[in-house]
């Protein structure tokens, strides 16, 4: 529940002070996330440090939420070492990177499809493990990852936008599947039965 929680305050939180800290022609609708963590941008460390730290995030939720199958977990996992390794790999002052883009790639379609191998089993299967709601989940991130690949394909100018809502809904989603597994958890332990009761003669 720490690593899922804490992940979301890292990125959103990294990118808003980042973001504050560049110059007054930076534009988060427009302007992508790597742009703040780049070789020629102000106070750089900000959005590096972030992003290395969700990555890690990823990972330790990938290896704690054992209610899901490894499949998924593992497609997670990947995610995180991905982000991590975009990270260090920042875009140069003219961008056009190909490491850094190949690992932001192999992230953002990792942390997209993982839910659809997150599977449960057992009697009783957390919400967020369901069938239909994995399949809904992947869903919509893949729509949001489309959006984001067509924005860049275009250079249209929506591109911050599109990878802050597509890299906001990934970075959630962890959260909502661990809290669903605690809710399912609590439900399933039988109550404490009440302090020295005995049999009656």
């Amino acid at each position: 529940m720490l690593s899922a929680a804490v992940a979301p305050v890292l990125l959103i939180g990294g990118w808003t002070v980042a973001a504050g800290l560049q110059p007054g022609s930076f534009n988060p609708v427009a302007d992508t996330i790597s742009a703040l963590a780049a070789r020629n941008a102000a106070d750089r460390w900000v959005m590096t440090l972030a992003l290395g730290a969700v990555g890690a995030c990823y990972v330790m939720t990938g290896l704690a939420l054992r209610p899901a199958a490894w499949p998924g977990r593992l497609v997670l996992m990947t995610g995180g070492v991905a982000t991590i390794l975009v990270a260090a790999n920042p875009e140069p002052a003219g961008g056009g990177s190909v490491p850094h883009l190949f690992w932001a790639a192999v992230g953002f379609v990792a942390l997209a499809v993982w839910p659809a191998f997150g599977r449960s089993r057992g009697s009783l299967v957390p919400y967020g493990l369901r069938p239909a709601v994995r399949g809904v989940a992947t869903a919509v991130m893949a729509g949001l990852l489309g959006w984001f690949g067509a924005e860049l394909a275009s250079g249209g100018g929506q591109v911050g936008l599109s990878e802050r809502v597509l890299a906001g809904v990934q970075v959630l989603w962890p959260l909502a599947v661990v809290w669903s597994c605690s809710r399912s958890r609590s439900r399933a332990s039988p109550p404490a039965g009440p302090a020295g009761t005995g049999r009656q003669g």
